[in-house]
């Protein structure tokens, strides 16, 4: 299974508006963090979007703003970046074609908004024949409701043990080849 990461929204457009809270800021960063580092080790795409709104002259989503930025933490380096104007990270942004280029057949799913743009883009994901893993300690709320997804959840961990499994030569076979199908 070729896999990628999604890392959605995870900008600084979120600083500046009312809906924003740190709570498990510190937290979502240690977890996504290591997720990027044992995809990228596994030779698994990782893939920057960002929520971009030109229609707005007077919101944080509006390039002009100078928001429309990883946040700092995310110093790592992305295989691609794709810009979006609705909730999903799909509709209008060659996302698909561009996966599909590159033979991945499944998206992990993390990022900021879990409850709409996380939780949206897992669902179109599915619904263009991806299989979908929702990274849900990689992921980080705005609105503290409930998170209800019908899709496979993981956890970072699951992925960063996997890894050390990985190097510690004992991955499927021995063959050597990275495996993050669970």
């Amino acid at each position: 299974m070729n896999k990628a990461l999604l890392v959605i929204d995870t900008q600084d457009s979120f600083y500046h508006t009312p809906y924003w809270s740190e709570r498990d800021l510190a937290d979502f960063q240690h977890n996504l963090t290591q997720l990027i580092a044992a995809f990228q080790c596994n030779q698994h795409k990782v893939v920057k979007v960002l929520h971009s709104r030109d229609d707005m002259p007077e919101s944080p989503f509006n390039p002009r703003s100078g928001f429309v930025k990883p946040m700092a933490f995310l110093d790592t380096q992305f295989d691609k970046t794709f810009y979006k104007s609705v909730h999903n990270a799909f509709t209008d942004t060659g996302l698909a074609m561009w996966l599909k280029r590159n033979n991945i057949d499944c998206v992990a799913i993390s990022g900021i908004r879990t409850e709409q743009c996380c939780e949206t883009t897992a669902r179109v994901a599915s619904d263009l024949g991806f299989q979908v893993e929702f990274v849900t300690d990689s992921s980080q709320a705005c609105h503290q409701c409930g998170i209800s997804t019908n899709t496979d959840r993981r956890h970072a961990g699951d992925f960063v043990c996997h890894q050390q499994r990985h190097w510690a030569g004992s991955n499927s076979g021995g063959s050597g080849r990275s495996r993050c199908d669970h």
